[in-house]
Protein backbone atom coordinates (compact mmCIF):
# COMPACT_ATOMS: atom_id res chain seq x y z
CA UNK A 1 0.00 0.00 0.00
CA UNK A 2 2.52 2.36 1.19
CA UNK A 3 4.40 1.86 -2.39
CA UNK A 4 0.91 2.95 -4.14
CA UNK A 5 1.09 5.94 -2.98
CA UNK A 6 4.36 6.29 -3.44
CA UNK A 7 3.95 5.70 -7.10
CA UNK A 8 1.21 8.20 -6.49
CA UNK A 9 2.87 10.27 -5.72
CA UNK A 10 5.82 10.46 -7.74
CA UNK A 11 3.57 10.42 -11.12
CA UNK A 12 1.57 13.57 -9.70
CA UNK A 13 5.10 15.20 -8.97
CA UNK A 14 6.00 14.36 -12.72
CA UNK A 15 3.03 15.65 -13.74
CA UNK A 16 3.15 19.01 -11.94
CA UNK A 17 6.98 19.47 -12.91
CA UNK A 18 5.53 18.98 -16.62
CA UNK A 19 2.63 22.15 -16.46
CA UNK A 20 5.50 24.19 -15.65
CA UNK A 21 4.97 24.43 -11.48
CA UNK A 22 8.01 26.92 -11.04
CA UNK A 23 10.40 26.22 -8.81
CA UNK A 24 12.26 28.48 -6.31
CA UNK A 25 15.47 28.96 -8.50
CA UNK A 26 13.00 29.76 -11.21
CA UNK A 27 10.93 32.10 -9.12
CA UNK A 28 14.17 33.75 -7.97
CA UNK A 29 15.13 34.34 -11.97
CA UNK A 30 11.72 35.93 -12.27
CA UNK A 31 11.56 38.42 -9.53
CA UNK A 32 15.24 39.44 -10.75
CA UNK A 33 14.45 40.00 -14.47
CA UNK A 34 11.37 41.78 -13.47
CA UNK A 35 12.74 43.97 -11.37
CA UNK A 36 15.68 44.70 -13.92
CA UNK A 37 13.05 45.10 -16.77
CA UNK A 38 11.36 47.82 -14.17
CA UNK A 39 14.36 49.55 -13.29
CA UNK A 40 15.15 50.05 -16.86
CA UNK A 41 11.72 50.95 -17.61
CA UNK A 42 11.65 53.39 -14.87
CA UNK A 43 15.10 54.57 -16.19
CA UNK A 44 14.14 54.96 -19.91
CA UNK A 45 10.62 57.14 -18.53
CA UNK A 46 13.45 59.62 -17.67
CA UNK A 47 15.90 60.06 -20.48
CA UNK A 48 15.33 57.23 -23.63
CA UNK A 49 19.47 56.79 -23.51
CA UNK A 50 19.88 54.86 -19.88
CA UNK A 51 23.38 56.10 -18.69
CA UNK A 52 25.34 52.89 -17.79
CA UNK A 53 28.60 52.62 -16.27
CA UNK A 54 31.39 49.24 -15.39
CA UNK A 55 28.59 48.08 -12.21
CA UNK A 56 24.86 48.72 -14.26
CA UNK A 57 26.62 47.07 -17.55
CA UNK A 58 26.99 44.05 -16.13
CA UNK A 59 24.09 43.92 -14.02
CA UNK A 60 21.90 44.62 -17.10
CA UNK A 61 23.15 43.59 -19.83
CA UNK A 62 26.02 41.05 -19.14
CA UNK A 63 24.42 39.37 -16.38
CA UNK A 64 21.35 36.55 -16.88
CA UNK A 65 18.46 37.10 -16.69
CA UNK A 66 17.81 38.89 -19.72
CA UNK A 67 14.57 38.85 -22.18
CA UNK A 68 15.07 42.27 -23.71
CA UNK A 69 18.67 43.28 -26.33
CA UNK A 70 20.21 46.13 -25.29
CA UNK A 71 21.76 48.73 -27.70
CA UNK A 72 24.95 50.34 -26.49
CA UNK A 73 26.65 53.61 -27.66
CA UNK A 74 30.55 53.69 -26.25
CA UNK A 75 31.63 56.86 -26.23
CA UNK A 76 33.57 59.56 -25.17
CA UNK A 77 31.86 62.99 -24.66
CA UNK A 78 33.88 64.82 -21.95
CA UNK A 79 35.34 68.00 -23.32
CA UNK A 80 39.15 66.59 -22.68
CA UNK A 81 38.74 64.10 -25.42
CA UNK A 82 37.84 66.50 -28.12
CA UNK A 83 36.20 64.00 -29.64
CA UNK A 84 33.92 66.09 -32.01
CA UNK A 85 32.49 62.93 -33.66
CA UNK A 86 31.25 61.81 -30.23
CA UNK A 87 28.94 64.71 -30.10
CA UNK A 88 27.82 64.75 -33.56
CA UNK A 89 27.05 61.05 -33.40
CA UNK A 90 25.35 61.50 -29.62
CA UNK A 91 22.66 63.54 -31.50
CA UNK A 92 21.80 61.25 -33.99
CA UNK A 93 21.68 58.61 -31.15
CA UNK A 94 19.29 60.59 -28.73
CA UNK A 95 16.96 61.50 -32.03
CA UNK A 96 16.58 57.87 -32.70
CA UNK A 97 16.10 56.32 -28.91
CA UNK A 98 13.37 59.52 -28.64
CA UNK A 99 11.69 57.92 -31.36
CA UNK A 100 11.23 54.70 -30.05
CA UNK A 101 10.87 56.37 -26.33
CA UNK A 102 7.74 58.47 -27.94
CA UNK A 103 6.28 55.89 -30.32
CA UNK A 104 3.17 54.02 -29.63
CA UNK A 105 5.23 50.77 -30.57
CA UNK A 106 7.43 51.15 -27.67
CA UNK A 107 8.18 48.11 -25.22
CA UNK A 108 10.45 46.51 -23.23
CA UNK A 109 11.67 44.54 -25.78
CA UNK A 110 14.90 47.12 -27.01
CA UNK A 111 16.57 49.69 -24.34
CA UNK A 112 19.07 51.93 -25.51
CA UNK A 113 22.05 53.01 -23.23
CA UNK A 114 25.63 54.66 -23.41
CA UNK A 115 29.12 53.90 -22.07
CA UNK A 116 31.08 56.69 -21.83
CA UNK A 117 34.75 56.41 -21.46
CA UNK A 118 35.67 58.05 -18.67
CA UNK A 119 32.64 56.55 -16.73
CA UNK A 120 33.18 53.16 -17.98
CA UNK A 121 36.80 52.60 -19.17
CA UNK A 122 37.19 48.98 -17.52
CA UNK A 123 34.05 48.46 -20.28
CA UNK A 124 35.84 49.15 -22.96
CA UNK A 125 39.05 47.05 -21.63
CA UNK A 126 36.53 44.71 -20.79
CA UNK A 127 35.35 44.53 -24.75
CA UNK A 128 38.54 45.17 -25.72
CA UNK A 129 37.12 48.69 -27.42
CA UNK A 130 39.99 51.03 -28.42
CA UNK A 131 37.79 53.62 -30.38
CA UNK A 132 34.91 55.80 -29.92
CA UNK A 133 31.62 56.36 -30.94
CA UNK A 134 30.82 52.77 -31.52
CA UNK A 135 27.82 51.15 -31.09
CA UNK A 136 26.84 47.37 -30.07
CA UNK A 137 23.91 45.29 -29.96
CA UNK A 138 23.46 43.10 -27.15
CA UNK A 139 20.92 40.59 -28.09
CA UNK A 140 18.34 38.98 -25.48
CA UNK A 141 20.15 35.42 -25.71
CA UNK A 142 23.73 34.58 -26.32
CA UNK A 143 26.58 36.54 -27.62
CA UNK A 144 26.67 39.69 -29.76
CA UNK A 145 28.08 38.36 -33.29
CA UNK A 146 29.85 40.07 -36.02
CA UNK A 147 26.76 41.78 -37.19
CA UNK A 148 25.72 42.90 -33.98
CA UNK A 149 28.52 45.62 -33.92
CA UNK A 150 27.62 48.75 -36.47
CA UNK A 151 29.53 49.54 -38.91
CA UNK A 152 29.80 53.51 -38.38
CA UNK A 153 32.88 54.22 -40.71
CA UNK A 154 31.11 52.49 -43.83
CA UNK A 155 27.13 53.88 -42.84
CA UNK A 156 27.72 56.65 -40.99
CA UNK A 157 26.13 57.57 -37.79
CA UNK A 158 22.62 58.92 -38.76
CA UNK A 159 19.46 58.14 -37.67
CA UNK A 160 17.84 56.81 -40.29
CA UNK A 161 20.63 54.55 -41.09
CA UNK A 162 21.25 53.66 -36.77
CA UNK A 163 17.49 52.59 -37.23
CA UNK A 164 17.80 50.15 -40.01
CA UNK A 165 20.31 48.67 -38.23
CA UNK A 166 18.32 48.05 -35.21
CA UNK A 167 15.50 46.70 -36.72
CA UNK A 168 17.92 44.32 -39.12
CA UNK A 169 18.73 42.60 -35.78
CA UNK A 170 15.86 43.22 -33.21
CA UNK A 171 12.80 43.31 -35.74
CA UNK A 172 11.88 46.53 -34.20
CA UNK A 173 10.70 48.96 -36.70
CA UNK A 174 11.53 52.60 -35.61
CA UNK A 175 10.09 55.25 -37.22
CA UNK A 176 12.90 58.52 -36.94
CA UNK A 177 10.92 61.88 -35.65
CA UNK A 178 13.21 64.34 -36.19
CA UNK A 179 12.65 67.81 -34.45
CA UNK A 180 11.88 70.87 -36.81
CA UNK A 181 14.67 72.36 -38.05
CA UNK A 182 14.10 75.88 -39.79
CA UNK A 183 18.03 76.64 -40.59
CA UNK A 184 17.65 75.18 -44.25
CA UNK A 185 14.70 77.09 -45.17
CA UNK A 186 15.46 80.02 -43.33
CA UNK A 187 18.82 80.26 -45.54
CA UNK A 188 17.43 78.97 -48.29
CA UNK A 189 15.11 82.27 -47.99
CA UNK A 190 17.79 84.53 -47.47
CA UNK A 191 20.04 83.58 -50.24
CA UNK A 192 16.58 83.97 -52.54
CA UNK A 193 16.51 87.14 -51.27
CA UNK A 194 19.90 88.63 -51.63
CA UNK A 195 19.72 87.47 -55.80
CA UNK A 196 16.04 88.86 -55.95
CA UNK A 197 17.61 92.20 -54.06
CA UNK A 198 20.73 92.39 -56.51
CA UNK A 199 18.96 91.55 -58.89
CA UNK A 200 16.08 94.61 -59.06
CA UNK A 201 19.25 97.06 -58.08
CA UNK A 202 20.74 95.94 -61.07
CA UNK A 203 17.12 95.82 -62.46
CA UNK A 204 18.49 98.43 -65.68
CA UNK A 205 21.72 96.50 -66.06
CA UNK A 206 21.38 92.59 -66.26
CA UNK A 207 23.86 91.78 -68.68
CA UNK A 208 25.55 90.32 -66.18
CA UNK A 209 23.18 87.58 -66.52
CA UNK A 210 24.13 86.80 -70.05
CA UNK A 211 28.15 86.42 -68.81
CA UNK A 212 29.68 83.19 -70.29
CA UNK A 213 32.16 83.25 -67.24
CA UNK A 214 29.84 83.70 -64.73
CA UNK A 215 27.87 80.45 -65.45
CA UNK A 216 31.46 78.93 -66.28
CA UNK A 217 32.48 79.53 -63.03
CA UNK A 218 29.20 78.35 -61.46
CA UNK A 219 28.95 75.25 -63.36
CA UNK A 220 32.68 74.59 -61.97
CA UNK A 221 32.04 75.28 -58.91
CA UNK A 222 29.08 72.47 -58.90
CA UNK A 223 31.02 69.96 -60.43
CA UNK A 224 34.05 70.23 -57.85
CA UNK A 225 31.34 70.32 -55.14
CA UNK A 226 29.79 66.88 -56.25
CA UNK A 227 32.69 65.01 -57.51
CA UNK A 228 34.28 65.36 -53.97
CA UNK A 229 31.63 63.68 -52.33
CA UNK A 230 29.16 65.82 -50.96
CA UNK A 231 25.94 64.13 -51.93
CA UNK A 232 27.36 60.82 -50.52
CA UNK A 233 28.07 62.86 -47.35
CA UNK A 234 24.49 64.04 -47.27
CA UNK A 235 23.22 60.55 -47.86
CA UNK A 236 25.38 58.36 -45.67
CA UNK A 237 25.72 61.01 -42.81
CA UNK A 238 29.65 59.97 -42.01
CA UNK A 239 31.62 61.56 -39.19
CA UNK A 240 33.96 64.95 -39.85
CA UNK A 241 36.68 62.75 -38.66
CA UNK A 242 37.67 60.26 -36.23
CA UNK A 243 39.81 60.55 -33.50
CA UNK A 244 41.17 57.44 -31.03
CA UNK A 245 40.50 58.41 -27.67
CA UNK A 246 43.35 55.91 -26.50
CA UNK A 247 45.88 57.55 -28.84
CA UNK A 248 44.29 60.95 -29.22
CA UNK A 249 45.36 60.79 -33.16
CA UNK A 250 43.01 61.85 -35.58
CA UNK A 251 42.29 60.89 -38.72
CA UNK A 252 40.81 62.63 -41.82
CA UNK A 253 41.06 60.19 -44.78
CA UNK A 254 39.02 56.67 -44.23
CA UNK A 255 41.56 53.91 -45.00
CA UNK A 256 38.58 52.05 -47.01
CA UNK A 257 37.35 52.38 -50.36
CA UNK A 258 34.27 51.74 -49.45
CA UNK A 259 33.97 54.89 -46.90
CA UNK A 260 34.77 58.96 -46.29
CA UNK A 261 34.55 61.62 -43.89
CA UNK A 262 33.69 64.81 -44.34
CA UNK A 263 36.89 65.91 -43.82
CA UNK A 264 37.97 63.74 -46.45
CA UNK A 265 35.60 65.82 -48.95
CA UNK A 266 36.74 68.74 -48.13
CA UNK A 267 40.40 68.03 -48.63
CA UNK A 268 39.38 66.19 -52.23
CA UNK A 269 37.67 69.66 -53.01
CA UNK A 270 40.41 71.63 -52.44
CA UNK A 271 43.08 69.06 -54.13
CA UNK A 272 40.13 69.21 -57.50
CA UNK A 273 40.57 73.01 -57.17
CA UNK A 274 43.48 73.84 -57.15
CA UNK A 275 44.65 71.04 -60.20
CA UNK A 276 41.29 72.86 -62.14
CA UNK A 277 43.17 76.51 -61.04
CA UNK A 278 46.06 75.06 -62.71
CA UNK A 279 44.84 73.83 -65.68
CA UNK A 280 43.38 77.62 -65.92
CA UNK A 281 46.54 78.68 -66.02
CA UNK A 282 47.92 76.78 -68.09
CA UNK A 283 45.23 77.11 -70.76
CA UNK A 284 45.52 81.63 -69.93
CA UNK A 285 49.69 81.00 -70.80
CA UNK A 286 48.60 79.80 -74.22
CA UNK A 287 45.97 81.75 -75.24
CA UNK A 288 46.14 85.34 -73.47
CA UNK A 289 47.81 88.64 -75.28
CA UNK A 290 50.11 89.28 -72.28
CA UNK A 291 53.68 89.52 -72.37
CA UNK A 292 56.01 86.52 -72.74
CA UNK A 293 56.97 87.27 -68.59
CA UNK A 294 53.88 86.75 -67.64
CA UNK A 295 52.78 84.20 -69.39
CA UNK A 296 55.85 82.25 -68.82
CA UNK A 297 55.12 82.37 -65.05
CA UNK A 298 51.66 81.74 -65.48
CA UNK A 299 52.99 78.53 -67.28
CA UNK A 300 55.19 77.32 -64.20
CA UNK A 301 52.79 78.16 -61.58
CA UNK A 302 50.30 75.97 -63.71
CA UNK A 303 52.48 73.16 -64.15
CA UNK A 304 53.42 73.43 -60.58
CA UNK A 305 49.64 73.09 -59.02
CA UNK A 306 48.60 70.60 -61.58
CA UNK A 307 51.49 68.12 -60.61
CA UNK A 308 52.16 68.61 -56.58
CA UNK A 309 47.93 68.47 -55.97
CA UNK A 310 47.69 65.42 -58.21
CA UNK A 311 50.19 63.75 -56.58
CA UNK A 312 48.57 64.45 -53.71
CA UNK A 313 45.27 63.05 -55.18
CA UNK A 314 46.91 59.88 -56.30
CA UNK A 315 48.56 59.18 -52.80
CA UNK A 316 44.98 59.28 -51.42
CA UNK A 317 43.60 57.21 -53.99
CA UNK A 318 46.48 54.52 -53.08
CA UNK A 319 45.54 55.25 -49.73
CA UNK A 320 41.76 54.10 -49.77
CA UNK A 321 42.46 51.44 -53.16
CA UNK A 322 45.09 48.95 -51.39
CA UNK A 323 47.80 47.47 -54.14
CA UNK A 324 46.87 50.07 -56.61
CA UNK A 325 50.28 50.58 -58.22
CA UNK A 326 50.72 53.93 -59.67
CA UNK A 327 52.35 56.87 -58.22
CA UNK A 328 53.16 60.44 -59.19
CA UNK A 329 56.04 62.15 -56.97
CA UNK A 330 54.44 61.10 -54.03
CA UNK A 331 54.81 57.30 -52.86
Amino acid sequence: MIKMYLKVLYSLLLVLSFYGIPSTGQKKKETLLSEKVGQLMDWTGKRAVIRMNGDKFRRFVKAPPRNYSVVIMFTALQPQRQCGVCKQADEEYQILANSWRYSSAFTNKVFFATVDFDEGSDVFQMLNMNSAPSFIHFPAKGKPKKADSYELQVRGFAAEQLARWVGDRTDVQIRVIRPPNYAGPLMLGFLLAVIGGLAYLRRNNLEFLYNKNVWAFSALCFCLIMTSGQMWNHIRGPPYAHKNPTTGQVSYIHGSSQAQFVAETHIVLLFNSAVTMGMVLLHEAATSDMDIGKRKIMCVAGIGLVMLFFSWLLSIFRAKYHGYPYSFLLS
